[in-house]
């Protein structure tokens, strides 16, 4: 069961909801990405643009590995993964 845990920003797209558990095999991020918006549509609005890549102000990981430096949505992932978002964090 692939396991999508999502930040506090965007719990109200969700209904509240903290952590989504697909049951059905994805072969990589996007896949995964798509059984989230099939539940909550409007989570992945904030996660996706409209080219179909992560915003720049969110970072996605895969058991704590940025898929910026992996595959980007093309990542695999296995039916033990997590997917954490998280929006990015800037400064000076």
């Amino acid at each position: 069961m692939i396991r999508i845990e999502l930040p506090r920003a965007l719990h109200k797209h969700a209904h509240g909801s903290t952590v989504m558990e697909v049951d059905h095999p994805c072969a990589n991020v996007s896949e995964a990405l798509a059984a989230l918006e099939s539940q909550y549509p409007r989570v992945l609005d904030s996660v996706i643009d409209e080219r179909g890549e992560v915003r720049t102000h969110v970072n996605v990981f895969v058991d704590e590995r940025s898929i910026r430096f992996l595959s980007g949505l093309n990542t695999p992932v296995t039916d033990a993964s997590t997917i954490v978002i998280v929006p990015a964090v800037s400064g000076g």
